[in-house]
């Protein structure tokens, strides 16, 4: 005699799937798939010209997009025989339990499930990332705000939290500045976090970040409360060529990397800072190992900048990419993350929070920035 739990987790395995199998048509509209069909056809075609190569530069784009184009077709038509192998599964647990057989067949469908379920609830996630730029690298700046060391500790512990969310998503991180406190932390740093969907998904961190604490470095062991800004740009490998940058307009300062080194920076005597005269924009970077190196990273990044200063003036919509900053402060935070009376982060645009507040410093982030990607688009 079949078990009775047995048989209502099989009932809820198969209503699962069929809810799965809804939501993976949905994704095929909201996706586009039938649209990257066809013009995954065109860029094959494309890629099979053997004059590709003649234009480098259109050679990589081409090849770049239908490598994507590539992943994303198979990953959506995997679901699909995922979903059919799934429903086989069904079949041979039902008769497996009929028999009284052990639930292996079981056990095997409703890791199936899970399996499917996690993969769809990524197409969803990617429905979101639907900005011109949200595909691309990311340019981040944290500067230290109010609340004196503690606020400059704070900016390494959100650049080391940061760093862990990028491991954990298989994206590589480059540290290009960082600017030591005065007594402990970072005044500043700088850094390229590369992947796709890097921007998309870092686009949400814009902002005030505070923290509420026993401070450390209080003799006292006061309660302090400390900022720090988070400050984003796509990274635009390809755009940035077309800003056209003058020599005249540069004012280029080398410098020896402050502090003992080591963890986020190269110490080297080839700093570079780079002050563009007419916007003001200032960049630096010193984790190359050569002057050379550093200065044209910083041209690249200062590029970057650029280019999208130019284009948010072209939309009107300055806003949209670069943010409202306000004030590294009181009163502008995004998001706060207690630790003292209690323990709890939560962001006060979307009321998402959790009090595993170790677990978000060590990169647990994906919960807050999906839930103010989610409001964005509601809002859209």
């Amino acid at each position: 005699m079949a078990d009775p739990k047995a048989e209502h987790a099989l009932r809820d395995a198969q209503s699962a799937l069929v809810d799965l199998a809804q939501r993976w048509e949905a994704a095929r509209e909201y996706l586009k798939i039938d649209e990257q069909r066809v013009r995954h056809a065109q860029l094959t075609e494309e890629a099979a010209d053997p004059d590709l190569w003649s234009n480098q530069d259109n050679a990589r784009a081409v090849t770049t997009e239908l490598g994507r184009l590539t992943t994303d077709l198979e990953a959506f038509d995997g679901l699909r025989s995922a979903l059919d192998d799934a429903d086989v599964l069904v079949e041979f647990a039902r008769e497996a339990l009929s028999g009284g057989e052990d639930a292996s067949a079981l056990e095997e469908l409703l890791d199936a499930v899970r399996d499917i379920a996690q993969h769809i609830s990524g197409l969803e996630t990617q429905s979101l990332f639907s900005g011109p730029y949200d595909a691309n690298d990311a340019i981040v700046e944290l500067h230290a705000g109010a609340g004196g060391t503690d606020a400059q500790d704070w900016t390494e512990m959100l650049l080391r939290m940061y760093m862990r969310w990028a491991e954990r998503r298989g994206f590589v991180i480059e540290v290009d500045e960082a600017t030591e406190g005065q007594e402990a932390g970072l005044l500043s740093a700088t850094f390229i976090i590369k992947g796709r969907f890097a921007y998309g998904w870092l686009s949400a961190e814009r902002g005030v970040h505070r923290l509420v604490r026993i401070s450390p470095f209080d003799s006292q062991a006061r309660r302090q409360t400390s900022f720090a800004s988070f400050e984003i740009t796509p990274f635009l490998d390809d755009d940035a060529g077309e800003i056209d940058i003058e020599e005249k307009d540069l004012r280029v300062d080398t410098f020896r990397a402050s502090g003992a080194g080591g963890q986020h920076i190269n110490k080297t005597d080839s700093a570079i800072r780079i002050t563009h005269l007419p916007t003001g924009i200032v960049v630096s970077c010193q984790n190359e190992r050569s002057q050379h190196q550093n200065r044209a990273r910083a041209m690249q990044i200062l590029a970057a900048k650029l280019a999208e200063k130019a284009r948010a003036e072209r939309q009107a919509e300055l806003d949209a990419l670069s943010g409202n900053r306000g004030d590294n402060a009181w009163g502008s935070q995004i998001r706060s993350y207690v630790q003292a009376p209690y323990q709890l982060v939560k962001d006060h645009r979307t009321d998402f929070e959790t009090g595993n507040v170790d677990a978000v410093l060590d990169g647990d982030l994906d919960g807050f920035m999906e839930a103010e990607l989610r409001r964005q688009r509601a809002k859209a």
